[in-house]
């Protein structure tokens, strides 16, 4: 379940909070000035979290490499074109 608070109701409960995040794999959304600011998760999430962003800057490195050459506007329609076609299967 995902949760949202204010940061002062998530500071003045934090014990509660790391409770539920870690006992009930609930995930915290912590508001301030009601706009989200930060989130508490469960470590195996935040892991996760961290090789998906570790695998996505390597194809992005991959990607930006192999159309380095191209003019943005035709490399994009490579790209677009790409994702079409792994789309339909």
């Amino acid at each position: 379940m995902i949760t949202e608070v204010n940061a002062v109701h998530f500071r003045q409960n934090l014990g509660e909070m790391l409770s539920q995040v870690q006992y009930r794999n609930d995930s915290i959304v912590i508001c301030k000035d009601g706009k989200p600011v930060a989130a508490l998760v469960d470590a195996e999430s935040f892991a996760r979290i961290r090789r998906m962003r570790d695998r996505f800057d390597e194809l992005s490195g991959r990607i930006a490499a192999a159309y380095a050459d191209l003019p943005p506007a035709e490399g994009m329609a490579g790209i677009d074109t790409a994702v079409a076609q792994a789309r339909r299967g």
